[in-house]
């Protein structure tokens, strides 16, 4: 058969799966419509539409309301039977976000009465809505494949370089089965460093194009992973140069002997020896390559094919590596089951253990939890947290931190940040930046409070950090009495890092880092509206909407009436507008909270026209602050917040998704689980692991995994 008929043949498989086209729908909102429920009668019930009239009418009233939504009583039925509505009411309300500033503010009484009401409707709304239309299929992004088949050959080298796995690991410091990071650890950045893209893998293999990170989201997202036939035609390309590649040999392949190698004549005639040995081996591999999806057919059909090629004189090796490229070009081998209810085909165990895997370890079950899920056991509450447990303490949880923390903080941004080489000079050293040090602290801070099961309230304001000594004297630290390593013309491909307590509370963090500092900026002045977006955004889970179309940007140079002018008075024009006023109320006390960090992450107490700067402001119209230890300890008492966000953007990962109005009371129950733990990062994603979003047709009464109740029943 010609490769043109096979592609032809595989690509009409495709549309006969439906597996060709992207796997869901633009705008697919999982509450149901009041087309499809009954509409609750309009009433007037005092215990809050009273509230509303006063308090919410004169900006979300009939006539062109805020943000779109209508509170009036004629649109009662609409909005109290959309979950994502009523979330967005509840979620404003909760952050004392609404209503605005200048507006006539109800008391503590109403608003808890308030949100009390839209919580037990919303409660409703989602006990009436279903998720059987949520999107249950995804491809596995690039970073995935190359785990995948990484695991599933036992390779002792990569397939491709990944340039998306921003921090590399040298000398092995990475061991969590430990429960302790190294004082010292040496690292490389793949984006900016020298030679970091050289390490041993697969020749003459081309990666397929990068999967983009989703808008404050992440690059596993289902909406995002589709197929095309050119993509699939690379696929069925790509496959074949894996197992043709000339390091694809014994010596890399740790599967070669039970798998490739010709099978040890036996005492029957040759013939059978290796059929059977294909049946076998085909049934093992399989099984693992496809997840559940190799049931007795499809280990007919590939063995039927590998036997006839047998029968016609060719070589053992060469007709499994053909079997090898075929599978891991199958649908069965790229897509995955990410949602919650599973087709009842499949079992529940299988998909809920590939789950976990892809969360953790980003690649295919090992043999192990496979075993664990085949048997039923992996349905057990005990089993499934000891897997997670397992799972936490291989190494390859490294590939967890190299795709999540690098996308929650959107560091990519630092590759691309080029502030003004006259005015920063500091910032570079001959051909290299800073930029190549500074990424790297977050993300050791990141490893550190995952690896030790530090409370993840450390990453806003821990006691220690990572630095180089160049990053150090980035910081406009004395290094003098130090060695040499590291610094400006030391190294450019092995950084070493030591871990240095923090005696100045205004460094350290994912915050206050060089890092998000610096890419936060403009070329020559720093962005406050660009910092406080980042803040609501990462930190608080909670992105600002667009901003108008017609609203000019603030130029980098302030004109020559405005050079008087602070940045804080200069923005303030953006706030005179009605469509502006609510976003800036949200975003500018974050955004101003960090303008003593100049465009690099120094520190300054003037701007360049020796105005003194003002960073004082109040987080949620509640805390003061006028420094950013302030500010720090005013996250802190809304931690709950923070701790709220982050599980959401967790959850979101896992569930490779975004998340709607019933995943986020699934939050609210992670989040009260892991207090009594103190937030500690491990128990919050063996919570989130657990949690019956995660777990799905896992967690039915009808299965062993115990523990859980029906969110949808009891949100509270």
């Amino acid at each position: 058969m010609s490769s043109t008929d096979f592609l032809r043949i595989f690509w009409t498989l495709l549309l006969s799966m439906g597996l060709c086209m992207p796997l869901y729908q633009i705008g697919f909102r999982p509450g149901v419509s009041a087309a499809q429920e009954p509409a609750i009668e309009p009433t007037r019930s005092p215990d809050w539409q009273i509230t509303v009239d006063r308090y919410c009418l004169d900006c979300h009233g009939e006539s062109d309301p805020e943000g779109g939504i209508s509170l009036s009583v004629d649109s009662q039925p609409e909005w109290m039977n959309d979950p994502e509505q009523l979330v967005r009411i509840v979620d404003v309300l909760r952050a004392n976000e609404m209503p605005p500033e200048d507006a006539e503010q109800p008391s503590q009484e109403e608003l808890r009465s308030l949100v009390q009401s839209f919580s037990k409707r919303l409660h409703e709304a989602i006990a009436k809505s279903s998720d059987s239309e949520r999107p249950s299929l995804r491809r596995m992004n690039r970073f995935q494949y190359n785990n995948a088949v990484e695991d599933l050959f036992e390779l002792n080298c990569i397939v491709f370089t990944l340039p998306e796995k921003m921090l590399r690991e040298h000398n092995g410091y990475f061991d969590p089965a430990s429960g302790k990071m190294p004082s010292t650890v040496i690292v490389g950045s793949r984006p900016l460093g020298k030679s970091q893209m050289i390490e041993p893998r697969l020749a003459g293999v081309a990666a397929f194009p990068q999967d983009l990170r989703a808008e404050n989201g992440f690059d596993n997202r289902i909406d995002h992973l589709s197929m095309s036939p050119l993509l699939m035609e690379s696929f069925l390309k790509l496959g074949q140069s894996i197992v043709d590649s000339p390091d694809f040999t014994q010596q890399r392949v740790g599967i070669w002997e039970e798998f490739f190698a010709e099978p040890k004549i036996a005492d029957q005639p040759r013939d059978e020896t290796r059929r059977q040995a294909v049946r076998e081996r085909l049934d093992t591999f399989l099984r693992r390559a496809f997840r559940g999806g190799a049931d007795r057919a499809t280990v007919d059909r590939y063995s039927a094919y590998a036997v006839a090629r047998l029968d016609r004189g060719d070589e053992f090796t060469t007709v499994m590596k053909s079997v090898a490229a075929a599978a891991i070009a199958s649908p069965r081998f790229l897509y995955l089951y990410d949602n919650a209810t599973t087709p009842a085909s499949r079992s529940p165990a299988i998909d809920l253990a590939s789950r976990l895997s892809f969360f953790l370890w980003g690649s295919v079950p090992d043999r192990h939890l496979m075993n664990l899920a085949e048997s039923g056991e992996l349905l057990r509450r005990d089993t499934l947290e000891s897997e997670v447990d397992r799972l936490l303490n291989d190494r390859k949880l490294k590939r967890f931190c190299d795709s999540f923390p690098a996308q929650w903080m959107q560091l990519e941004r630092i590759i691309s940040a080029v502030p003004d080489r006259e005015q920063f000079p500091q910032f570079y050293y001959a051909k290299y930046r800073d930029s190549m040090h500074m990424m790297a602290e977050p993300l050791l801070l990141f490893e550190t409070v995952l690896i030790e099961n530090r409370p993840i309230t450390e990453l806003i304001d821990p006691a220690f950090t990572y630095r180089s000594l160049h990053l150090r004297e980035s910081y406009g630290e004395d290094v003098r009495a130090s060695k040499p390593r590291n610094r400006r013309t030391g190294e450019v491909t092995r950084l070493t890092f030591d871990r240095l307590p923090i005696d100045d509370r205004r460094y350290g963090g994912v915050i206050t880092n060089a890092a998000v500092l610096t890419m936060t900026s403009g070329t020559k002045h720093t962005k406050p509206i660009t910092r406080g977006a980042w803040l609501a955004t990462v930190v608080f889970n909670d992105p600002p909407p667009p901003p108008p179309a017609d609203v000019p940007a603030l130029p980098e140079k302030p004109h020559a009436t405005e050079a008087h002018l602070t940045i804080r008075e200069r923005l303030s024009k953006h706030r005179e507008r009605s469509d502006c006023r609510g976003c800036h109320e949200q975003i500018d006390p974050l955004g101003f909270a960090l303008e003593h960090y100049d465009p690099v992450g120094a520190w300054r107490e003037t701007y360049e026209n020796d105005l003194k700067i003002d960073m004082a402001g109040t987080l949620f119209r509640k805390h003061d602050f006028a420094s950013v230890p302030e500010f720090k300890d005013a996250i802190l008492v809304e931690r709950q917040r923070f701790v709220r966000g982050f599980t959401g953007h967790l959850l979101s990962f896992a569930l490779a998704r975004e998340l709607d109005a019933a995943d986020w009371f699934v939050v609210d129950q992670i989040v009260e689980q892991a207090e009594s733990k103190d937030f500690r990062m491990r128990d919050l994603i063996k919570a989130v692991v657990t949690s019956k979003a995660f777990c799905g047709d896992a967690a039915a009464p009808n299965h062993q995994l115990t523990g859980h109740t029906d969110q949808s029943q009891d949100p509270s």
